[in-house]
């Protein structure tokens, strides 16, 4: 994802007209119609997994062959931040950059067990955000197996345009942050994969699905282009949906008319996919409470 960039004193009327504008700009210009796969996280139907589901057993424990593609800051080049457990949050990534890839190690190995076997997760503030990569499998490390992707998604998007999830199969990216995008081994042929690699999508119809058809997610953007990955989850052998997880409601804000304690508008709209760290506003919506100040 594009990292948001410093408002200066966050005044209130520029937080709200942010938000707004960013709120228009993706619900509106979705289409009318739906397509064939599963929607967002949280609606009927959606095979997201959140990163605190009872389902994981394990996650990546290492990394390879990390090679940034353009517009990435240094910040977002840490590959060791997708190892380990996903955060959930906007900056503990590692962004792959215009075309670029990563490959994630698994000890022991994941397993191709009754239905789904890991689900990647990357950084979207909005269900609509997307921006996605290919995943591509293997059991030796050196020989890969793409899964089958689809994307119907039919004309070029902005750089804060919208993805619908209803148009894009088989891509991990199509969750927003804290929802992993789950894959089967069996889909591949595998019967177990010790790495996982992800390459990033180049969002100008330069990127192609399995049909040859053109790909199109948000493009250009720039500090940290293209996929960022929070994490890798391997699964228990869950079913969909997974196993135990209750979402927690959005809270509502604290202070007065829904200023954040210190003076930071924080609208209910934007249900905390906003996240500033280093200043003065941040709006988190995996905690409790939506406060000003707080690191």
């Amino acid at each position: 994802m594009e990292v948001l960039r410093k408002r200066g004193d966050c005044p209130a009327l520029r937080w709200f007209l942010g938000c707004a504008v960013f709120l228009t700009a993706t619900f509106f210009s979705l289409p009318a119609t739906a397509g064939p796969y599963p929607p967002a996280a949280g609606e009927s139907g959606s095979t997201a997994i959140h990163k605190d589901d009872s389902a994981f057993v394990a996650w990546a424990v290492g990394w390879e062959d990390y090679i940034p593609g353009e517009e990435v800051d240094a910040t977002f080049q840490a590959p060791e931040k997708a190892v380990g457990k996903a955060e959930g949050a906007s900056f503990d990534i590692v962004s792959l950059g215009r075309g670029g890839q990563i490959t994630m190690t698994f000890d022991p190995p994941i397993d191709n067990g009754e239905g789904w076997d890991f689900a990647v997760f990357e950084n979207s503030f909005s269900d609509t955000f997307l921006e996605l990569a290919y995943a591509e499998v293997s059991s030796d490390g050196e020989h890969f197996v793409r899964f089958d992707n689809d994307s119907l998604t039919q004309e070029p998007v902005s750089a804060y345009g919208a993805v619908d999830p209803t148009n894009i199969d088989g891509l991990a990216g199509k969750y927003k942050q804290a929802y992993g995008t789950p894959f089967d081994l069996e889909d591949v042929g595998l019967d177990y994969a010790t790495h996982v690699r992800l390459i990033d999508i180049v969002g100008d119809r330069t990127s192609l699905d399995t049909s040859g058809d053109a790909i199109y997610d948000p493009y250009p953007t720039v500090g940290s282009a293209g996929f960022d990955l929070d994490a890798i989850g391997v699964s228990n052998g869950a079913a969909y949906p997974a196993g135990e997880y209750t979402p927690p409601s959005v809270p509502s804000s604290d202070g007065d008319a829904g200023f954040g304690g210190g003076g930071c508008f924080i609208s209910t709209a934007c249900q905390g996919f906003w996240r500033e760290v280093g200043h003065d506003c941040r709006c988190d919506p995996y905690s409790h409470h939506q406060r000003a100040g707080e690191p």
